[in-house]
């Protein structure tokens, strides 16, 4: 009984979390240092990619919004850590586009220490949504960026977007080269389309895996309720 309740009890959590998905989104604050970052217990995921990647365009269908996270023609426009609460249930990250070689140096210079600052040090932080462009070999900095999270810990969801540019042998062509560049298995890849939305149930699928994970974990840590007796 008790196990036929706990699968019940997570599909609950599971049906409300897609629910509040599509219902209601808002934008909290930015921030650049860890003091500035929004109070609570909220589980966050964060979106980061290449400037001009098509971060905005798969925040905002994601979310069912056509406007929470502006697009912009100017890549590298986006330079603050951007919070939106999705509901009550978590917070969407937003994270500086980085790669664009017209950002100022001195803006280039505190992307690094502003993206390992809340990488290392946010509790809150339960995976990383990192996206690449089909039709691009990955930079230096999307290595360094992988690289953060595993030594940090924090799981990352694979995104490779634009995937309507392509053919489907010019898509498994790019696909292989970014599974060489970064090391990884094509189970790892979620492609995805801002045009036609392909992929976007199974990347919801991935996130709600993660928050699941960690409404479990504070579950473990919060223990049982305490049983008053007379």
């Amino acid at each position: 009984m008790k196990g036929c309740t706990g699968r019940a009890i997570l599909a609950q959590k599971r049906e409300r979390v897609f629910t509040l998905i599509v219902k209601s989104t808002e934008f909290i604050k930015s921030a650049t240092k860890p003091a500035h970052y929004p109070e609570g217990d909220l589980p966050e995921i964060a979106f980061a990619g290449r400037s001009n990647v098509g971060k905005s365009s798969l925040v905002n269908v994601l979310v069912n919004r056509k406007n929470l996270v502006r697009t912009s023609s100017t890549p590298g426009r986006t330079q603050l850590i951007n919070f939106f609460q999705v509901n009550d249930n978590f917070m969407l990250v937003d994270l500086p586009g980085y790669g664009y070689a017209k950002v100022p140096l001195a803006v280039k210079k505190d992307w690094r220490p502003m993206m390992e600052t809340y990488l290392s040090k946010r509790r809150n932080l339960r995976g990383v949504v990192l996206i690449l462009d089909i039709r691009r070999t990955p930079v230096e900095e999307d290595l360094q960026m992988l690289a953060w999270l595993r030594a940090f810990s924090i799981p990352p969801i694979i995104v490779v977007t634009k995937c309507d540019k392509l053919s489907k042998n010019e898509r498994a062509k790019q696909s292989a080269i970014i599974m060489a560049r970064l090391g990884l298995e094509k189970s790892d890849l979620n492609f995805f389309s801002a045009l036609s939305r392909e992929g976007k149930d199974g990347i919801w699928a991935r996130i709600d895996a993660l928050l699941e994970a960690a409404s479990a974990e504070a579950a473990v840590v919060a223990g049982p309720p305490l049983q008053v007796i007379d």
